[in-house]
């Protein structure tokens, strides 16, 4: 029987305005307000439960890092309870706030928010008595904030598995915007100042520079990335993929030519995307993902 899911909003009207309202927000508005480092969301149920301790089916606690402009509640109303219910403690880290900007997160500096995630999965460890976590993260989540944590914050050894969804990796032109952007004056330092991460994501930032030298990867961590070709967002779509040992990259198309996701769909009610995250996280007991898995999404947003 499958679990029941919250209802989800309108996923792409959401992230529209969540980019909106960052803009409108103001620089300095944004510029003066500190970092929120004790928010309290609602969470996905089943999730956040301290008292979990992992089993011998799946021994590392299960991290969740939400994208750019949302929080755990908007990225994880599906993906939180579907992870739960195969059995992972999972847990979903709220990261990149401004006090007095509710909803709208996952925008600070990537530095910043690397220290978050540093901080958490120790919490996690220390909560759960794991050697190691798993990072599954969609965007922001997946590649640029937990590649920064591995490379420059101590964070290899505490990670065993980062599986990407749509992950930026190598930044993004938004489909030619961001492009655009960086060839009008000050505009490049209008959209840092009211969203840092963003500015730090678009291709060839001088934080995407120094994330790729030296390589994509870190001794010791398995890497899976899990690509929509109809990403708008991180443009173009390839940017996602990385190069390296312990590195499986995979296009959702290849296992389903019928998945229309785009960026915000492939990570918050793709069945197929989910059911790959799974296996790259426990490939001993892996099966094949194939179209029927889009029901997994679909049930979960009717419910």
């Amino acid at each position: 029987m499958r679990p029941h899911f919250p209802r989800p909003r309108t996923l792409r009207r959401r992230a529209a305005r969540l980019l909106a309202a960052a803009l409108l927000a103001g620089p300095a508005a944004l510029a003066a307000a500190p970092a929120h480092a004790a928010s309290a969301p609602a969470f996905s149920s089943g999730v956040n439960d301290f008292g979990c301790r992992p089993s011998a089916e799946h021994p590392r606690p299960l991290v969740l890092l939400h994208g750019t402009f949302v929080n755990p509640t908007e990225q994880w109303l599906i993906g939180g309870p579907y992870f739960a219910e195969l059995g992972y403690c999972v847990f979903e880290l709220d990261y990149g706030q401004y006090d007095g900007i509710p909803l709208v997160h996952g925008i600070g500096p990537i530095e910043r928010s690397g220290r978050q995630l540093a901080a958490y999965v120790d919490r996690v460890l220390a909560a759960t008595g794991a050697s190691q976590v798993d990072i599954l993260g969609h965007s922001q989540g997946g590649g640029a904030l937990p590649r920064y944590y591995l490379k420059f914050l101590g964070g290899a050894p505490k990670v065993h598995t980062l599986v990407g969804i749509a992950p930026t990796n190598h930044g993004g032109t938004a489909s030619g915007i961001f492009t655009l952007a960086q060839q009008i004056p000050g505009a490049t330092r209008v959209i840092g100042t009211a969203c840092p991460a963003c500015v730090e994501q678009f291709v060839g930032s001088a934080f995407n520079r120094r994330l790729d030298a030296g390589g994509d990867t870190v001794p010791g961590v398995q890497y899976t990335t899990i690509v929509t070709r109809n990403d708008e967002l991180v443009t173009p779509y390839t940017n996602q993929f990385l190069s390296g040992p312990n590195v499986h990259n995979v296009l959702v198309q290849d296992l389903c030519p019928l998945d229309v996701s785009d960026h915000v769909l492939v990570g918050t009610v793709d069945g197929v995307a989910f059911h790959e995250a799974a296996n790259a996280l426990d490939p001993a007991h892996a099966t094949p993902t194939t179209c029927a898995d889009l029901l997994t999404g679909v049930v979960g947003a009717l419910i």
